[in-house]
């Protein structure tokens, strides 16, 4: 497989992970809601916020998948952004503000991401 082709691979694959999520995000934010608080109603707040991750992470996926200058931004930010949920998850677990199998489950998730970012990220400074 060649640098290129690796490259596009984790762009897209990343691209569509964010876009499935975002989408899931802003149209039905009761779904992760539920997962990180089951025993209670979602609050406004949580919905909102959900949804102010769900815009945003549709349209970075969407950068993901173009070509031009608006790729390397979103590749060298992917890093960072997926960096920071797998430390957020990581912290939520450790101190048990959400369910054991949510927090191996989103950890899990969250390092995928970031395993992918990375590859495109690298493969993005070689191909040049």
């Amino acid at each position: 497989m060649t640098k290129n082709t690796l490259n596009r691979c984790a762009r897209t694959s990343l691209g569509l992970i964010r876009i499935v999520n975002g989408a899931v995000g802003l149209v039905a934010p009761k779904l992760f809601i539920s997962r990180f608080d089951p025993d209670h109603q979602p609050s406004p707040a949580a919905i909102y916020a959900f949804r102010l991750f769900g815009v945003r992470t549709v349209l970075i996926g969407l950068d993901l998948l173009g070509d031009g200058p608006h790729v390397r931004r979103a590749v060298t930010a992917a890093p960072l952004v997926h960096g920071s949920d797998v430390a957020t998850v990581v912290a939520l677990g450790a101190q048990g503000a959400i369910p054991p199998r949510t927090a191996r489950v989103t950890t899990a998730i969250s390092a995928v991401n970031l395993l992918l970012a990375l590859v495109a990220a690298a493969t993005s400074r070689r191909a040049g």
